[in-house]
């Protein structure tokens, strides 16, 4: 295989796509969820095990807290 031809650089190219395809598709270590008691929005990373709250509050679960109080 001549690193001159064609079909090399489509191989790699191939290559690299199917890398970030599994990537993306392995990549679900974060999820997002709201807590329960103060509607804020968080992170639970698979890989450390902990809670990151992005001080961001979710607007629908405020309004149906505020209606049972």
């Amino acid at each position: 295989m001549d690193i001159y031809g064609r079909k090399l650089p489509i191989i790699i190219i191939i290559i690299l796509v199917g890398i970030l395809v599994l990537q993306f598709m392995n990549n679900d270590n974060n999820s997002l969820l709201i807590d329960s008691e103060t509607c804020e929005l968080y992170i639970e990373d698979s890989q450390f095990g902990g809670k990151k709250y992005l001080n961001e509050y979710d607007s629908k679960c405020q309004d149906f807290k505020n209606l049972n109080p």
